[in-house]
């Protein structure tokens, strides 16, 4: 439509009102329509920023007004059972389901394409144990010969999301949740505020490059602050954040509409500013300075486990942390491998779609670059990054793993509906915003006995994995146990997929061997690749 056809249909339709003698109220309100529409339209028709608004007044604007809608639309009308992103229906609805304590089996069997490339599976036996005669609560002991605090802990638990990125409600609702379900609550790299301690839920304080909450004036670490807040009781474990899956090398974001008065006061950083972390850490600058602060950190905390967390980038400076651990004799209690794909609130889109090594890659990487250095039995690995159902669990557990933590799955536990409004203080279920009218929404009693309950019967699922798979525990999972379609001729195993190493084999490792351009790459000194070394 010309702009003169524009305005002739609006001169006509502007006359109604006055042919009918504008006699009545209805006739009034469309003249007032018609004159806002009208003026709506001659401010499009001399606006410059949008060509489609100024060419087509009005009219013009119904585009950004169906692109507003649209991920609802295709959620609630057009989506599948086993579509959706990041996280499918399929998926999202278990969760629900087994939060709400709901009905959790699924009709008329699998609705999954069991012949695609990619798709796993558990080998059962015939041998299947009786559920009942398993440990109904496997526990995994956290803490070296260093460690005098060591912590037991679930083999499920909540991940690392801060207090900003997540509202006041639903920080108390994960940590009630964590209380009544006997497991532990990742902090996030945000501080430790009294939502975290409300219920007096275990916590894993996570220590990220901003250092919030154990920070000097000039955003330096504190030692004094740190060993104030790590001698609380709740405090069960110190978590060093290296990297994250959302966003690995790039420091974490908290939008300046999401740093309140209280934000700021916690994380001490100015009020309304968005608060960038830094990306690299500045109290140390090496893999020795790495395990001399785990060393510093568990002294001032009184002996707690201390680890650290990374998404694998280069796999090099893992290696050259290894090298570190021999040299050193100081070894972190646990090491949490985040994967590529985690994330629950802003990234860089960069960052979320192609940075930083998925899950299962990583995981049995450093599983088998510990065994391979002789290390693996002294030290704990949590995994991190998608995992959702019992099977995620299993599969990790499979690949080397002693335990798993969970973030989008607790927060759709909470009543996260995955609208994607997590970057924009605007989630409509009061999960990741600090509007306060938008928190009031969630009520923290009931959802934090939704997470609870999710919590207990995932693990109860994981449990009957495990008696299918005619195996005492969970936790005596292996890569015999799950199995892969490499492509249409080709199935393999987990232990085919990825062969563990032999106990200390890296320590031998000669040219011929194909992870020997990684060792010959480390330095215990630099997490910088030896440039005389590397390939070109």
């Amino acid at each position: 439509m010309s702009r003169a056809a524009f305005f002739i249909v609006h001169i006509l339709l502007a006359g109604i009102p006055f042919f009918a003698g504008l006699h009545s109220l209805l006739s009034w309100l469309f003249f007032l329509l018609v004159l806002i529409s009208f003026c709506i339209g001659i401010y499009d028709m001399q606006q410059t920023e949008h060509s489609i608004r100024r060419n087509f007044p009005l009219i013009g604007r119904g585009r950004w007004l169906l692109e507003s809608v649209r991920p609802f639309v295709q959620q609630y009308l057009l989506e599948s059972d086993v579509g959706g992103a990041p996280i499918n229906r399929m998926f999202r609805a278990i969760v629900y389901q087994r939060a709400k304590g709901d009905l959790a089996s699924v009709p008329f069997g699998t609705k999954v394409d069991t012949y695609h490339d990619g798709y796993e599976w558990m080998g059962h036996s015939i041998a299947a144990r009786d559920i009942s005669a398993l440990d109904q609560n496997p526990r995994v002991s956290v803490g070296g010969a260093d460690c005098t605090q060591p912590y037991s802990a679930a083999l499920l638990n909540i991940s690392a999301m801060s207090f900003g990125s997540l509202s006041n409600n639903a920080v108390r609702a994960l940590n009630r949740g964590a209380a009544l379900g006997n497991f532990y609550h990742n902090t996030g790299e945000g501080g430790v505020s009294e939502f975290h301690c409300e219920y007096e839920g275990d916590l894993v304080w996570q220590i990220g490059t901003g250092y919030f909450g154990c920070r000097s004036e000039d955003g330096r670490f504190s030692a004094t602050r740190f060993a104030e807040t790590a001698m609380r009781d709740n405090i069960k474990m110190i978590e060093i954040k290296l990297s994250q899956g959302a966003k690995p090398g790039h420091g974490g974001i908290l939008p300046a509409s999401k740093n309140t008065d209280l934000i700021a006061r916690i994380r001490q950083v100015p009020v309304g500013t968005e608060v960038v972390s830094p990306s690299a850490h500045s109290a140390f600058s090496s893999p020795r300075g790495l395990l001399e602060f785990v060393k510093q950190l568990r002294e001032l905390s009184g002996g707690k486990p201390v680890g650290f967390k990374l998404c694998v980038g280069r796999e090099s400076e893992f290696i050259a942390i290894c090298k570190a651990m021999l040299e050193t004799q100081i070894m972190p209690d646990f090491i949490t491998v985040d994967g590529g794909e985690g994330g629950t609130g802003a990234a860089p889109l960069e960052y979320s779609n192609s940075v930083g090594m998925p899950l299962r890659d990583g995981l049995a990487f450093v599983v088998n670059t510990l065994a391979g250095f002789g290390l693996r039995e002294q030290i704990r690995i949590i995994a991190s990054g998608k995992i959702i159902t019992a099977f995620h669990v299993a599969k990790a557990l499979a690949l080397g793993a002693d335990l798993c933590n969970s973030a989008r799955g607790m927060m759709l536990a909470l009543g996260c509906v995955q609208s994607l409004e997590c970057n924009t203080n605007r989630c409509p279920t009061g999960i990741t915003t600090q509007d306060p009218r938008l928190i009031r929404g969630l009520d923290v009693s009931d959802k934090g006995t939704r997470v609870a309950r999710f919590h207990s019967e995932t693990m109860h699922a994981l449990l009957d994995l495990a008696s299918s798979a005619g195996l005492d525990s969970p936790k005596q999972l292996d890569r015999t146990h799950i199995y892969r379609r490499v492509d249409q001729m080709t199935i393999r195993r987990y232990d085919q997929l990825f062969p563990l190493p032999q106990n200390g084999a890296y320590l031998t490792a000669t040219a011929a061997d194909a992870v020997f351009v990684h060792l010959n790459e480390a330095d215990s000194d630099s997490f910088s690749v030896r440039s005389d070394k590397a390939k070109h």
